[in-house]
Protein backbone atom coordinates (compact mmCIF):
# COMPACT_ATOMS: atom_id res chain seq x y z
CA UNK A 1 0.00 0.00 0.00
CA UNK A 2 1.45 3.10 -1.13
CA UNK A 3 2.57 5.96 1.72
CA UNK A 4 0.85 9.24 2.75
CA UNK A 5 4.01 10.66 0.21
CA UNK A 6 3.26 8.86 -2.73
CA UNK A 7 -0.63 10.10 -2.30
CA UNK A 8 0.23 13.34 -1.50
CA UNK A 9 2.68 13.53 -5.10
CA UNK A 10 1.25 11.04 -8.11
CA UNK A 11 3.41 12.89 -10.21
CA UNK A 12 6.98 11.60 -10.75
CA UNK A 13 9.65 13.21 -9.30
CA UNK A 14 11.57 16.42 -11.76
CA UNK A 15 15.40 16.67 -12.09
CA UNK A 16 15.54 20.18 -12.99
CA UNK A 17 19.16 21.07 -14.27
CA UNK A 18 19.95 25.44 -14.69
CA UNK A 19 23.49 26.52 -15.92
CA UNK A 20 24.37 29.31 -17.45
CA UNK A 21 27.11 28.15 -19.70
CA UNK A 22 28.93 30.89 -20.92
CA UNK A 23 28.47 30.13 -24.84
CA UNK A 24 30.89 27.15 -23.82
CA UNK A 25 33.69 29.85 -24.05
CA UNK A 26 35.66 28.35 -21.02
CA UNK A 27 37.55 30.05 -18.34
CA UNK A 28 40.82 30.79 -16.45
CA UNK A 29 43.51 34.02 -17.43
CA UNK A 30 43.47 33.02 -21.32
CA UNK A 31 39.89 34.17 -21.58
CA UNK A 32 41.37 37.83 -21.30
CA UNK A 33 43.66 37.45 -23.58
CA UNK A 34 44.84 38.81 -25.73
CA UNK A 35 42.00 41.60 -24.94
CA UNK A 36 39.61 42.14 -21.68
CA UNK A 37 36.62 39.56 -22.82
CA UNK A 38 38.15 38.43 -25.81
CA UNK A 39 37.18 34.50 -25.10
CA UNK A 40 33.85 35.54 -26.05
CA UNK A 41 34.54 35.05 -30.08
CA UNK A 42 36.20 32.14 -29.08
CA UNK A 43 34.28 28.65 -28.94
CA UNK A 44 35.76 25.58 -27.27
CA UNK A 45 34.52 22.15 -28.18
CA UNK A 46 36.67 20.63 -25.44
CA UNK A 47 34.38 22.81 -22.82
CA UNK A 48 30.81 21.66 -24.87
CA UNK A 49 31.86 18.43 -24.19
CA UNK A 50 32.63 18.43 -20.79
CA UNK A 51 29.31 20.20 -20.15
CA UNK A 52 27.47 17.72 -22.19
CA UNK A 53 28.94 15.02 -20.06
CA UNK A 54 28.26 16.45 -16.57
CA UNK A 55 24.80 16.93 -17.64
CA UNK A 56 24.09 13.31 -19.40
CA UNK A 57 26.06 11.94 -15.64
CA UNK A 58 23.29 14.58 -13.61
CA UNK A 59 20.57 12.55 -15.77
CA UNK A 60 18.11 15.39 -15.55
CA UNK A 61 14.56 15.74 -17.09
CA UNK A 62 14.83 19.04 -18.13
CA UNK A 63 17.28 21.37 -18.74
CA UNK A 64 17.72 25.52 -18.90
CA UNK A 65 20.30 26.96 -20.96
CA UNK A 66 21.13 30.01 -20.08
CA UNK A 67 24.18 32.01 -22.46
CA UNK A 68 23.87 29.19 -25.78
CA UNK A 69 25.05 29.98 -28.97
CA UNK A 70 22.28 28.64 -31.53
CA UNK A 71 24.85 28.34 -34.67
CA UNK A 72 27.40 31.46 -35.17
CA UNK A 73 30.55 31.81 -36.39
CA UNK A 74 31.71 31.50 -32.94
CA UNK A 75 30.79 27.79 -32.70
CA UNK A 76 31.86 26.88 -36.38
CA UNK A 77 27.53 27.38 -36.87
CA UNK A 78 27.35 24.66 -34.59
CA UNK A 79 24.22 24.92 -32.60
CA UNK A 80 25.32 24.47 -28.99
CA UNK A 81 21.49 23.59 -27.63
CA UNK A 82 20.80 21.06 -30.64
CA UNK A 83 23.79 19.54 -29.81
CA UNK A 84 23.44 18.84 -26.12
CA UNK A 85 19.96 18.16 -27.06
CA UNK A 86 20.88 15.56 -29.49
CA UNK A 87 23.57 13.83 -27.69
CA UNK A 88 21.31 13.38 -24.62
CA UNK A 89 18.27 12.22 -26.80
CA UNK A 90 16.13 15.36 -25.19
CA UNK A 91 13.65 17.70 -27.16
CA UNK A 92 15.06 21.18 -27.56
CA UNK A 93 13.55 24.54 -27.73
CA UNK A 94 15.70 27.82 -27.84
CA UNK A 95 15.24 31.49 -28.82
CA UNK A 96 17.88 34.47 -28.88
CA UNK A 97 17.80 36.78 -26.00
CA UNK A 98 16.51 39.90 -27.78
CA UNK A 99 13.73 41.37 -29.15
CA UNK A 100 12.74 41.02 -32.86
CA UNK A 101 13.17 44.58 -32.95
CA UNK A 102 16.96 44.72 -31.13
CA UNK A 103 19.26 45.93 -33.32
CA UNK A 104 21.34 42.92 -31.67
CA UNK A 105 19.44 40.45 -34.41
CA UNK A 106 21.72 42.36 -36.92
CA UNK A 107 25.31 42.02 -34.96
CA UNK A 108 27.07 38.46 -36.30
CA UNK A 109 27.23 36.39 -33.24
CA UNK A 110 25.71 38.28 -30.90
CA UNK A 111 22.34 37.15 -32.64
CA UNK A 112 22.99 33.99 -31.98
CA UNK A 113 23.05 34.29 -28.20
CA UNK A 114 20.40 32.46 -27.23
CA UNK A 115 18.63 30.75 -24.05
CA UNK A 116 17.45 27.37 -24.30
CA UNK A 117 15.22 24.41 -22.89
CA UNK A 118 16.16 20.50 -23.18
CA UNK A 119 13.39 18.32 -22.00
CA UNK A 120 12.05 14.26 -21.92
CA UNK A 121 9.95 14.81 -24.88
CA UNK A 122 6.65 14.97 -22.23
CA UNK A 123 6.63 18.66 -23.21
CA UNK A 124 3.11 20.05 -23.72
CA UNK A 125 4.32 23.04 -25.77
CA UNK A 126 6.69 26.03 -25.25
CA UNK A 127 5.55 30.01 -25.18
CA UNK A 128 8.27 32.44 -26.27
CA UNK A 129 7.72 36.23 -24.01
CA UNK A 130 9.33 39.61 -23.94
CA UNK A 131 10.32 41.58 -21.31
CA UNK A 132 9.69 45.49 -22.31
CA UNK A 133 13.06 46.71 -20.82
CA UNK A 134 16.75 45.71 -20.93
CA UNK A 135 18.84 44.19 -23.34
CA UNK A 136 18.19 40.61 -22.56
CA UNK A 137 14.43 40.61 -22.57
CA UNK A 138 13.82 36.37 -23.83
CA UNK A 139 11.77 34.58 -21.23
CA UNK A 140 10.91 30.87 -22.53
CA UNK A 141 7.83 28.97 -20.47
CA UNK A 142 8.01 25.56 -21.08
CA UNK A 143 4.78 23.88 -20.02
CA UNK A 144 4.86 20.11 -18.93
CA UNK A 145 1.53 18.14 -17.81
CA UNK A 146 1.64 19.35 -14.10
CA UNK A 147 4.43 22.17 -13.90
CA UNK A 148 4.87 25.59 -15.79
CA UNK A 149 8.68 26.57 -16.20
CA UNK A 150 10.15 29.89 -16.99
CA UNK A 151 13.70 30.67 -18.02
CA UNK A 152 14.91 34.11 -17.61
CA UNK A 153 17.90 35.90 -17.69
CA UNK A 154 17.47 39.39 -16.06
CA UNK A 155 19.14 42.87 -16.82
CA UNK A 156 22.59 43.71 -14.71
CA UNK A 157 20.85 46.73 -14.40
CA UNK A 158 19.14 47.05 -11.01
CA UNK A 159 16.47 49.58 -12.36
CA UNK A 160 15.57 47.46 -15.71
CA UNK A 161 15.46 43.92 -13.26
CA UNK A 162 12.83 45.66 -10.99
CA UNK A 163 10.82 46.65 -14.40
CA UNK A 164 11.57 43.22 -15.51
CA UNK A 165 10.00 41.68 -12.33
CA UNK A 166 7.22 42.81 -11.68
CA UNK A 167 6.49 41.97 -15.71
CA UNK A 168 7.89 38.07 -14.45
CA UNK A 169 4.80 38.86 -11.65
CA UNK A 170 2.10 39.43 -13.66
CA UNK A 171 2.95 36.65 -16.37
CA UNK A 172 3.23 34.12 -14.00
CA UNK A 173 0.18 34.79 -12.12
CA UNK A 174 -1.81 33.93 -15.25
CA UNK A 175 -0.53 30.33 -15.18
CA UNK A 176 -3.10 27.79 -14.18
CA UNK A 177 -0.13 24.97 -12.89
CA UNK A 178 2.61 25.52 -10.61
CA UNK A 179 5.20 27.45 -11.76
CA UNK A 180 9.40 27.54 -11.58
CA UNK A 181 11.12 30.30 -12.28
CA UNK A 182 14.64 29.61 -12.87
CA UNK A 183 17.66 31.57 -14.55
CA UNK A 184 20.68 34.22 -13.98
CA UNK A 185 18.75 36.72 -11.74
CA UNK A 186 22.08 39.25 -11.62
CA UNK A 187 21.35 39.73 -8.63
CA UNK A 188 24.07 40.60 -6.42
CA UNK A 189 22.35 41.04 -3.42
CA UNK A 190 21.33 37.59 -3.28
CA UNK A 191 17.48 37.15 -2.32
CA UNK A 192 17.72 40.40 -0.41
CA UNK A 193 16.85 41.70 -3.81
CA UNK A 194 13.75 39.99 -5.01
CA UNK A 195 12.34 39.44 -1.79
CA UNK A 196 9.34 41.31 -2.69
CA UNK A 197 9.06 39.78 -5.82
CA UNK A 198 8.79 36.03 -4.62
CA UNK A 199 6.30 36.96 -1.90
CA UNK A 200 3.84 38.77 -4.64
CA UNK A 201 4.16 36.08 -6.89
CA UNK A 202 4.12 33.44 -3.71
CA UNK A 203 7.36 31.96 -4.99
CA UNK A 204 9.97 30.28 -2.17
CA UNK A 205 13.90 29.58 -3.05
CA UNK A 206 14.89 25.89 -3.37
CA UNK A 207 18.03 27.65 -2.39
CA UNK A 208 17.54 27.36 1.24
CA UNK A 209 20.98 27.28 2.17
CA UNK A 210 21.44 30.81 0.38
CA UNK A 211 24.50 28.90 -1.47
CA UNK A 212 26.49 31.08 -3.72
CA UNK A 213 27.35 29.70 -7.33
CA UNK A 214 29.44 32.92 -9.19
CA UNK A 215 32.05 32.92 -9.73
CA UNK A 216 32.86 29.51 -10.65
CA UNK A 217 36.35 29.10 -9.16
CA UNK A 218 35.27 30.59 -6.09
CA UNK A 219 31.79 31.27 -5.55
CA UNK A 220 30.52 34.36 -3.58
CA UNK A 221 26.97 35.91 -4.77
CA UNK A 222 24.18 34.10 -5.72
CA UNK A 223 23.11 34.77 -8.73
CA UNK A 224 21.09 31.93 -10.66
CA UNK A 225 17.85 30.98 -8.94
CA UNK A 226 15.47 28.01 -9.33
CA UNK A 227 12.31 29.79 -7.39
CA UNK A 228 9.32 27.38 -6.99
CA UNK A 229 5.42 27.66 -6.28
CA UNK A 230 3.37 26.57 -3.55
CA UNK A 231 2.23 23.11 -4.36
CA UNK A 232 5.73 21.89 -5.56
CA UNK A 233 8.05 20.18 -2.79
CA UNK A 234 11.58 20.21 -2.98
CA UNK A 235 13.47 16.75 -2.25
CA UNK A 236 16.79 18.07 -3.10
CA UNK A 237 19.36 21.14 -4.06
CA UNK A 238 22.79 21.25 -5.26
CA UNK A 239 25.32 23.38 -6.67
CA UNK A 240 27.50 21.14 -7.97
CA UNK A 241 31.93 22.07 -8.38
CA UNK A 242 31.48 22.42 -11.82
CA UNK A 243 34.28 25.30 -13.35
CA UNK A 244 33.18 24.79 -17.18
CA UNK A 245 32.06 28.24 -17.32
CA UNK A 246 32.37 31.26 -14.97
CA UNK A 247 28.84 30.16 -12.97
CA UNK A 248 28.16 26.81 -11.28
CA UNK A 249 25.02 24.77 -12.21
CA UNK A 250 21.92 24.52 -10.12
CA UNK A 251 20.28 21.22 -9.51
CA UNK A 252 17.20 20.82 -8.32
CA UNK A 253 14.83 17.58 -7.59
CA UNK A 254 11.22 18.01 -6.66
CA UNK A 255 7.78 16.80 -6.80
CA UNK A 256 4.32 18.09 -7.75
CA UNK A 257 1.70 17.49 -5.02
CA UNK A 258 -1.60 16.02 -5.72
CA UNK A 259 -4.40 18.60 -6.51
CA UNK A 260 -1.83 21.79 -6.90
CA UNK A 261 -3.03 22.47 -10.20
CA UNK A 262 -6.11 22.43 -9.87
CA UNK A 263 -5.79 24.56 -6.15
CA UNK A 264 -3.87 27.37 -8.31
CA UNK A 265 -7.16 27.92 -11.11
CA UNK A 266 -9.81 28.27 -8.16
CA UNK A 267 -6.98 30.56 -6.36
CA UNK A 268 -7.27 32.53 -9.60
Amino acid sequence: MPGPSARRCPYPPVRLLVYNIRYATGTGPAFHLPLPGAGYLRSNRKVLSGITEFIRAEKPDVVGLIEVDTGSIRTGMLNQANHIARELGHYSTYQTKYGADSLNQFMPIVRKQGNAFLSAPTVHGERFHYFDTGIKRLIIELELSDVCVFLVHLSLKFRQRQYQLRSLHDLILQSSKPVIVAGDFNTFWGTHEIYLFMRAAGLRSANTAGLPSFPARLPRIELDFILVSEGIEVSDFRVPDVRFSDHRPLVCDFEVRAGAALRRVSAA
